[in-house]
């Protein structure tokens, strides 16, 4: 059968497709190995670009990127694990950074990025993702409007916890025009951070520094 000529007409294209095939995934996985670290690298700028928009460079001598903990979901009412970036100065806390996921937005989830300071302060709020209504629920983010700013040293206590609402709803937040569902899921899950940490910052800080910033 090996002899056969029509066996030997099939088998050689098939053998070269499958050289091919084992061809192109080594030369993929040749390049994914040299774009990987550059991947890797470009997200942790992105990252830390985040953060110090809430926390300024200057405020921290270690690498709040890689000085991170993972804390569970349901601590927060957060769509997801809860990743908290701390920020330390000679090994001193400075600011716990969270991102969060509140469930309840318009659309879906809105990923949240929560910077608390030691003090329990709001060192700022910022939008990482969301797919909220455009012109209506997407003034949470800096660029259409300066709403989220206005967290920026508030705690709890100032406004007292009851006022951690929009005003619909009996708070001290405002709340958009024909859109009351996305302001009210970004109070909410900053309310929610803030009364973890009250209780529960120092342990955020509990393990050791992980890298010096050079």
């Amino acid at each position: 059968m090996l002899d056969n000529p029509i066996f030997k007409d099939v088998t050689k294209p098939a053998l070269l497709l499958a050289g091919f095939a084992l061809g192109g995934a080594v030369a993929l996985s040749f390049i994914f190995g040299l774009t990987k670290p550059k991947i890797e690298e470009n997200e942790r700028l992105a990252t830390l670009e985040r953060l110090n928009a809430l926390v300024q460079p200057q405020r921290y001598d270690n690498d709040p990127v890689k000085d991170n903990i993972q804390l569970p979901a349901q601590d927060f009412g957060s769509a997801e694990p809860v990743k908290v970036y701390r920020a330390r100065q000679q090994g001193q806390p400075v600011a716990a950074l969270f991102e969060t996921s509140a469930p309840d937005g318009y659309s879906g989830n809105i990923r949240l990025l929560v910077a608390v300071n030691t003090d329990q302060t709001l060192a700022g709020v910022r939008v990482i993702t969301h797919k909220e209504t455009p012109g209506l629920g997407d003034k949470i983010e800096t660029e259409k409007d300066d709403w989220i700013t206005r967290f920026t040293g508030k705690a709890i206590g100032s406004p007292p916890l009851e006022g951690w609402a929009v005003r619909k709803d009996g708070g001290e937040f405002d709340q958009f025009s024909g859109a009351t569902i996305t302001p009210r899921a970004v109070v909410n899950a900053t309310k929610r951070v803030l009364v973890w940490a009250q209780n529960n910052l120092p342990s955020a800080f509990a393990n050791p520094a992980t890298e010096i910033k050079p």
